[in-house]
């Protein structure tokens, strides 16, 4: 997919996403889209789920808003992101709280610590520690997060 960040070989994020990358999507044969804008967003498309679902795909829309983030509401999209069907596109509007999720996923699954996983951010090109828009505590909270549900392998010196 276009402007696309694939995390792994389960999960895509990118920002808004278009009718013809939704047709993309199916041609590359990604069965899922999470969507974690809030219909009240400028630029939500509101036929966005007619059109993914006419496609074949299997669709989800948990608005993501930074007003209201908190831990349950994370448990919440993790659990349902790991039941779709994979692999899966997660979007937002930007790519920053899709990429956030989808990074988070992993790092839970893998049992990454907080600098791992900014590590694989990197490694993937996705500079979401580095952007100035991301408030301090969006970080603290994956960081936190992190600490607390993954089952962190202690790295023996």
């Amino acid at each position: 997919m276009i402007n696309a960040f694939q995390v792994n070989e389960y999960l895509t994020t990118t920002g808004q996403v278009i009718p013809a990358q939704l047709k993309q999507a199916v041609q590359e044969g990604f069965k899922s889209v999470l969507n974690l804008r809030s219909p009240d967003e400028l630029g939500f498309m509101p036929e966005e789920q007619q059109i993914a679902e006419s496609l074949g795909l299997h669709y989800v829309n948990l608005p993501l808003k930074l007003e209201t983030l908190d831990e349950a509401l994370i448990t919440h999209i993790l659990t349902v992101l790991d039941q779709i069907p994979k692999p899966a596109v997660i979007h937002c509007a930007a790519s920053i709280r899709s990429t956030a999720i989808a990074l988070l996923s992993v790092a839970l699954q893998e049992g990454l610590t907080p600098e791992q996983t900014l590590a694989r951010a990197k490694e993937l090109g996705y500079k979401f520690a580095n952007y100035a828009c991301i408030d301090p505590q969006l970080k603290q909270f994956f960081s936190q997060y992190i600490l607390k549900y993954a089952k962190v392998t202690a790295s023996i010196s």
